[in-house]
Parts: structure tokens; sequence; C-alpha cells
């Protein structure tokens, strides 16, 4: 069980849902609150400052959407979103509103868990500061010394190759969108070059994977992006 106590705001218009992530969330540890309206979590934002939020696009009244790009426009607020599987559309423009990952309806507590647990984790490890030295398995990046190592073997990156590598890593646990790995990496001019990203994302994988057909690192989210994990 956590003992995090991290204050978790719920907001989801279907009761049934809400009461059940609200059991379990609690069961768990974390402090939760919920809302069925997108205004009453704006309300509710403002008012306890939640560590995380749980956020069903299909709202009553205001958006999720709307509801992501007002919280974001004022915090960091780490964001998971509850989508039904056949709006992959929204879901897409939830992460490069600013949303940190999402969940598909019908989903498993575990799961939710799970992304719950990587959210703050990533969020705690954004707030104490990054080491400048990231290790995963064989994988160890510098940087300070923008060195990169697999089985302690100095691995040859061109810069944009590290550069992806870097925003990947930096935004690990975090589902990240083409168009925002195509900004951050190329330039605000490049956000519907989605071929370049395939092809340096496969590069990556050849010279840091240690199966490059069954990525362990970087996992592709079908018609979205691209996660960096550490899990094994």
């Amino acid at each position: 069980m956590s003992k995090s106590g991290a204050r978790i705001l719920i907001v989801d218009d279907e009761i049934e849902i809400l009461r059940a992530l609200q059991r379990s969330l609690s069961a768990h540890g974390y402090d939760v609150f919920t809302a069925d309206t997108g205004e009453a979590a704006l309300e509710e934002v403002s008012q306890h400052r939640p560590d995380l939020m749980l956020l069903d696009l299909g709202l009553p009244g205001m958006s999720g959407l709307d509801v992501c790009r007002k919280v974001r426009e004022q915090s960091n607020l780490p964001i998971i979103v509850l989508s039904v599987k056949d709006t992959e559309r929204d879901k897409v423009l939830a992460l490069d509103l600013g949303a940190d990952d999402y969940v598909s309806k019908p989903f498993g507590m575990d799961e939710v868990l799970a992304r719950v647990r990587v959210a703050l984790r990533h969020t705690a490890q954004i707030q104490s500061g990054t080491e400048p030295i990231f290790t995963a398995g064989p994988l160890k990046v510098d940087f300070a010394r923008r060195n990169v190592q697999v089985d302690d073997k100095e691995i040859k990156l061109t810069p944009t190759e590290y550069d992806l590598l870097k925003a990947l890593i930096k935004n690990r646990g975090k589902i990240m969108t083409r168009q925002m790995l195509l900004t951050q990496v190329w330039g605000t001019g490049y956000g519907t070059e989605a071929h370049y990203l395939h092809v340096y994302v496969g590069q990556l994988r050849r010279k840091i994977e240690p199966d490059p057909t069954h990525p362990r690192f970087i996992l592709t989210v079908s018609g979205v992006g691209y996660r960096f994990t550490t899990e094994d």
C-alpha cells in the first residue's frame, strides 16, 4: 500500500467509475477529491492544489480538453486522461495540450494505479532536480559530457539522435506525441514531418536497445507517439 498521501483529483461524470476509482485510490493511501464537471474540476484544483488529476475527456459542459488547457496555463499538475478507445484524436490533442498520459476505458485498476505511481515519481524527480548522470540497465547517459554508453561502451550519436534521446529521457514515463518531439528536437517549423521522427527513432533504437526489434526503452504508443520507460 502506498503511504505517499498524494492528493488526487478524479474528474468524471460516470458515477460508477468515479466511485470505483475513489475507493481504490483511497485504499492505497491517497487523499482523493472528485468532480463531475469541468467547472467543478477547476474549482477543486484551485481549492485543494492536488498532486495529480485523472481527467475524463467526455464531460458535460466544459470539455476535458478545455480543462486540460486551462490547468496547463497555470500549473504543471500531472494529468492522466481517461478516454474511450475510439477518441484517438482527442487523446493526441490532450497530450499536445500538456496531459502526461492516458488510460483507455474500460481500464483495469492495476493499470491506473501503475500510471499514477509513474506520474508522481516523475514529478518528484523534476522537483528534486535530475542527476547529471542517468542510468537504466545497460544504458548510461552523462548529460554534462553528452556521453552515452551501453554496457560501458561509448555509443556515438549524432547531435539530433542525442537531442532526441535527451528529450525522451527528460520526459520518461510520459507519452510524447510526434508533434511534441518534432517541436522539441527539430523546432516549431517541423510539426508535421513525422517521417523524420520515425527514421531517427529507428536509428536510436539500433544504437541503444539490447534488442531493437523488441525495444526496452523507447516504446511506440500506436497512433500517438513514443514513451521512454525504465520499467522492465
